[in-house]
């Protein structure tokens, strides 16, 4: 059986790896607008990036799996194929996704991994 002095050192050798180990996990990435991602899309390409925006009205093709967000001056092209997408992918829905920027033929295509779209009940008043 372990003595008490034995158990306080394990603890806190457990302690110190634990926080030792936040000095190596990076921070995530802040989540970018549309504009801000296609100020520069050359400097994200291939990286696994967030980003937010605006699901353009008429845009999602079910087909092709994919749909147009906007932000203020810019728009792009999300490619949802290979992505996990929650309830509510509706036009003029805000949305957050997760993947990886490509230039496809000369346009720019986020491939999207995951999709949360926002909950607008969430953001409604309540009625009495």
């Amino acid at each position: 059986m372990l003595t008490r002095r034995s158990r306080m050192l394990i603890i806190g050798g457990v302690i110190t790896l634990l926080l030792a180990a936040t000095l190596f996990i990076e921070a995530p990435e802040a989540t970018r607008t549309i504009d801000e991602v296609l100020d520069d899309p050359d400097s994200l390409e291939g990286r696994q990036i967030a980003i937010r925006g605006e699901v353009q009205t008429d845009s999602i093709d079910n087909t092709t799996s994919t749909f147009v967000i906007h932000g203020g001056s810019s728009e792009l092209l999300i490619d949802f194929t290979k992505a996990v997408v929650s309830n509510g992918l509706e036009n003029g829905r805000t949305i957050y996704a997760e993947g990886v920027l490509v230039n496809s033929e000369g346009s720019w295509v986020f491939e999207a991994e995951v999709i949360k779209t926002s909950c607008p009940s969430k953001y409604e008043e309540q009625v009495d």
